[in-house]
């Protein structure tokens, strides 16, 4: 059909029409909040480059938990500052470590939201890469154990979901390996299948205290340039027992996100990273956007690639905004 037959317009005139063929939904049970956990008693700071985040005491985390349920926001990711770190990133798997009380926590006082913790190194070591150093390089194998053992201690400490960011060789094997013989065979692994070595973590290491010490992350995080690769990681994670496939970041790899949904079908999860956030906030605070308006879009491309989940510092804003 060709104009004047057929005139598209006809079901944008208002939003009665726009929104019965809507073909994309945001729902705010399919977002997943960040938050970051530090050490002490009634703390709330502010992260100067992530406007509006906080990093916040075990005690608080009630509070948290109670303004996501009450928005429909029902999982959380969490994420720790530890009171000390060393080489080999010992407090990731302590028994009393930061995650572990975060985890106890939540799961007494909101039994009903879901609790996904980060599994990696970054944070707990004093040289602030994502796995155990031998000769000053990231030593691939000796790094499994300690994420296994992390995993592990989240899941008995009430880990709803684990999430290994690492993008070590092999570890989602080692974590379901671990997870399963120690009865937690129904604890997932939503792996960070497709992690780029991006520029748009700053903020995020700000607010962790993670930022390497020497070098970089490129030797084990992927290349930006490479598209193909990622199959190939994707695929490697489903052979070795992931549940979730996620793509981080998620702007900037929008096409990344879409051939993950054309190749698999297992559930698609993407991380709208600290940067892309933190760029929207700065306009926004500028007046040269529409801070909301943008905000919901950027998701919505999200999702339209075909993600099915979204990890994102706007989830309880976007929220909000759902509810009207």
């Amino acid at each position: 059909m060709v104009f004047p037959e057929y005139r598209p317009r006809r079901m944008r005139k208002n939003e009665a029409f726009r929104g019965l063929i809507r073909e994309t939904r945001l729902d705010a049970a399919q977002l997943i909040h960040p938050l970051f956990v530090m050490p002490g008693k009634n703390k709330r700071e502010a992260i100067g480059s992530m406007p509006g985040v906080f990093r916040v005491s075990v005690d608080q985390l009630a509070q948290e938990a109670r303004e996501c349920l009450d928005l429909g926001v029902n999982s959380v990711i969490l994420f720790g500052l530890p009171e000390k770190k060393d080489a080999m990133g010992s407090g990731a798997h302590a028994k009393n470590g930061i995650i572990q009380q975060a985890i106890r926590e939540l799961k007494n006082k909101a039994p009903e939201l879901m609790v996904v913790t980060d599994v990696c190194l970054c944070e707990y070591t004093d040289h602030g890469h994502c796995g155990c150093l031998i000769n000053n390089a990231v030593d691939n194998d000796a790094t499994l154990e300690i994420l296994a053992k992390t995993a592990l201690s989240h899941a008995e400490a009430g880990a709803d979901m684990v999430a290994p960011s690492d993008m070590m060789d092999g570890r989602v094997a080692e974590i379901r390996a671990a997870l399963d013989e120690h009865g937690h065979e129904t604890v997932p692994i939503m792996s960070y299948a497709v992690k780029y070595a991006s520029a748009f973590y700053g903020p995020f290491r700000d607010a962790a205290d993670c930022a390497p010490q020497f070098g970089d992350r490129r030797g084990y995080q992927m290349d930006p340039a490479n598209s193909r690769e990622a199959l190939r990681e994707a695929t490697l994670d489903v052979d070795e027992g992931a549940d979730i496939l996620m793509v981080k970041p998620a702007v900037a790899y929008l096409d990344i996100i879409s051939k993950l949904r054309d190749e698999f079908d297992l559930p698609i999860a993407a991380y709208h990273v600290s940067g892309e956030y933190a760029m929207i906030k700065a306009a926004a605070e500028k007046g040269w956007i529409d801070g909301d308006k943008v905000m919901a879009e950027t998701l919505l491309s999200i999702k339209r690639a075909g993600a099915d989940i979204i990890i994102t510092y706007f989830a309880k804003d976007m929220a909000r905004l759902l509810r009207g």
